[in-house]
């Protein structure tokens, strides 16, 4: 923890570093010690300098219930702008009600190889979740989350909680993150209801093929 909090340059972790240490679940922020605006501060340079939509403090070594999105739309050209950040934090976040039905092939920084590819395969996901959260002040709030932003938080949702994309998803492949682009930009965001009640299949926790 203190590593990489020390680190001049932030370092992801995956769990072909340390899949144990990957897969444990975050801690609660406490807003009596102001160190929380210092993992955000981290979480954004690291999003702002990478290619990324999301990131939970858990993949960069700091094991806390922090959720940082960066982009909420499909456009993955949006993720290469260093000065795009549409910033929403939500720190302690629960979801409370999740409900339609949706799929998206789903990859993740923390699940590749050294030589570059990354574990991905499609997941299904609500299409909007009933979350309850507090913001940088410590100020509690509701919110109804729609559309692709939902599996965008979700995916980081599971990381506080120790789940990875890839328990999730029922064939698995390995691509390269231009592969990625070029499968989404042919097998888009797919939304088959918004309404109905929806209750994730059980997870399989795997690990990468060694």
């Amino acid at each position: 923890y203190n590593f990489f909090k020390r680190s001049i340059m932030i370092r992801r972790v995956t769990i072909e570093d340390n899949e144990e240490y990957r897969r444990q679940k975050s801690t609660d922020v406490s807003f009596n010690d102001d160190d929380y605006k210092n993992d955000i501060e981290m979480l954004r340079k690291y999003c702002l300098n990478s290619e990324c939509y999301a990131l939970a403090p858990i993949q960069i070594g700091i094991p806390k219930r922090i959720i940082f999105i960066r982009n909420t739309s499909t456009d993955m050209t949006k993720n290469l702008d260093e000065d795009y950040n549409e910033e929403i934090i939500y720190i302690n976040p629960i979801i409370r009600k999740m409900f339609g039905h949706t799929r998206f092939l789903e990859g993740c920084g923390s699940c590749k190889y050294s030589d570059g590819n990354y574990v991905v395969g499609e997941v299904d996901r609500p299409y909007k979740i009933e979350v309850e959260y507090f913001d940088m002040n410590g100020d509690n709030h509701s919110k109804l989350i729609e559309g692709f932003e939902t599996t965008i938080f979700c995916h980081e949702y599971d990381h506080l909680n120790g789940i990875l994309h890839m328990d999730r998803i029922n064939e698995s492949f390995l691509m390269t993150l231009e592969q990625m682009k070029n499968y989404r930009a042919n097998n888009s965001y797919k939304v088959f209801s918004t309404e109905d009640d929806f209750m994730y299949a059980e997870i399989k926790k795997i690990g990468l093929k060694k």
